[in-house]
């Protein structure tokens, strides 16, 4: 059983495009998935969020996350703003807890939030509150977080080849050809 961390460098230099880029990020990168790989494998739901710019990238993440040609099994990844319709309303702290109360009480296994976007987005109320949220943060430093520049001219391709090299971590963690620290 191969590591994430070497798993990870052969990935990205397998890739055919240019991801050569991404080899100098990879020690950020590996812990961040494999905490999120691990609440997954655990049996957590994952929630999608992405500020408004990025939209249409978490429209693309459940298009494809669950694809029948890959084989595995169906995994629950959720977009929270479909889920629940008024999230975009929500400004105060009090509602951000009813709908915390809300989700615990509906996902008893536990849930983690995969957010994309920049750390100003209203939903990052709610993102922060959650200890272990999967944070690809754009155009700003966080702790425990992948960073982007939103800048860069290649930016949404670089979000699909790192959507790629995740969702190919995990078709490996699940068939246990990769292992996973706890």
């Amino acid at each position: 059983m191969q590591n994430l961390l070497s798993w990870t460098l052969e990935a990205i230099r397998e890739e055919n495009s240019d991801f050569s880029w991404m080899e100098e990020y990879r020690f950020e990168w590996t812990p961040l998935v494999n905490n999120f790989l691990e609440h997954i494998l655990n049996g957590q739901s994952v929630f999608i969020l992405t500020d408004t710019p990025r939209k249409w990238f978490g429209d693309y993440i459940q298009s494809k996350i669950n694809d029948i040609s890959k084989n595995r099994p169906f995994l629950p990844f959720y977009q929270l703003s479909k889920l629940f319709s008024s999230l975009e309303e929500m400004q105060n702290i009090q509602d951000l807890q009813l709908l915390e109360d809300m989700l615990d009480i509906s996902f008893p296994n536990g849930y983690v939030i995969w957010y994309i976007g920049r750390d100003d987005s209203p939903y990052t109320k709610l993102v922060f509150k959650k200890d272990n949220s999967f944070l690809w943060i754009v155009d700003s430093q966080i702790q425990n977080a992948f960073h982007l520049n939103g800048n860069d001219s290649l930016f949404d391709i670089k979000l699909l080849q790192l959507f790629k090299l995740f969702d190919g971590s995990l078709s490996e963690a699940l068939y246990g050809n990769i292992e996973i620290e706890s």
